[in-house]
Order: structure tokens, then C-alpha cells, then sequence
């Protein structure tokens, strides 16, 4: 298989073009992966997928009963700026939650409520001195 001057440059020309591609789709979807945001920012942009880490509210409980409705399950939680708002997850409440020192959620704004479709706990490790020990709960539902 003989390939002429004018077969090759058309072959490089597209292996370029396909590179190219490949490289502005990594680029434009980097920045929805890795950055971290409050829930001032994901109320800004209703329905975009965020991470937003924080601690739970102490003085408010849970709402979690697995025989009404065991894929519903909410929790106030406040950002790392101090901004505090109701979080609804659909799945069932992750084992040892209320031990959990620092919660890392992904979901998106939906009104006034965070809605997780993950959760990332970080719970001090009864085996590892004291060390944060992180735990991750998915739910099955993936729209908002």
C-alpha cells in the first residue's frame, strides 16, 4: 500500500483536528470536576453540578424514616463561608453520619435545598489514632 505526499498530509491534517478536539473537550470539562464551591456559588447557577464540603448543623436534626419513604433523607449542613442550608439526598442515610466531622457533597442547587447525589463522609477512625477516615455514599438518583 503505496500513500502518496497529498494521502499523508490529509492524514495528518485529520489526526490533528482529532487531537484537537480531544484536548478542548478535557479542557472545558476539567472545570466541573475538581473545584469545590459554596452553596452561594450553586445557588447562583441553579441545576450545575458542584462539590460543596462543610460541616452538619449541630443543633438541627435529621429527616430519615426508612419506612415512609427509605430513599428520602435530609440534613442541614453549613459551607466552609458559614452559609447554612437544608441538603436532601435521595438514598438512605449512611451508616455512623452523625459521627461525621466533615461532609464533601456533589449535587446541585434545586430552589433553596442542596441536592446530594453523593456524599463524602470524613469520620474520625476509632482504629487509626484519631485520623480522618473518609466514606463515600452514591445514590441512585442522578437527575436534579
Amino acid at each position: 500500500m503505496n500513500l502518496n505526499l497529498c494521502d499523508m498530509k490529509k492524514l495528518h491534517i485529520l489526526a490533528l483536528f482529532v487531537i484537537a478536539i480531544a484536548i478542548s473537550s478535557i479542557v472545558i470539562n476539567a472545570g466541573d470536576y475538581s473545584t469545590y464551591a459554596t452553596f452561594t456559588e450553586a445557588e447562583k447557577k441553579q441545576g450545575k453540578f458542584f462539590q460543596v464540603n462543610g460541616n452538619l448543623c449541630e443543633l438541627k436534626e435529621f429527616q430519615y424514616d426508612p419506612v415512609e419513604d427509605p430513599n428520602y433523607f435530609s440534613f442541614c449542613m453549613v459551607d466552609k463561608a458559614g452559609t447554612e442550608k437544608k441538603v436532601v439526598y435521595h438514598g438512605a442515610m449512611p451508616q455512623d453520619f452523625e459521627r461525621s466531622e466533615e461532609v464533601v457533597l456533589q449535587g446541585a442547587m434545586k430552589g433553596d435545598e442542596f441536592v446530594a447525589s453523593k456524599i463524602l463522609l470524613k469520620c474520625p477512625s476509632k482504629y487509626n489514632d484519631g485520623e480522618l477516615e473518609e466514606r463515600s455514599f452514591e445514590s441512585g438518583k442522578t437527575t436534579v
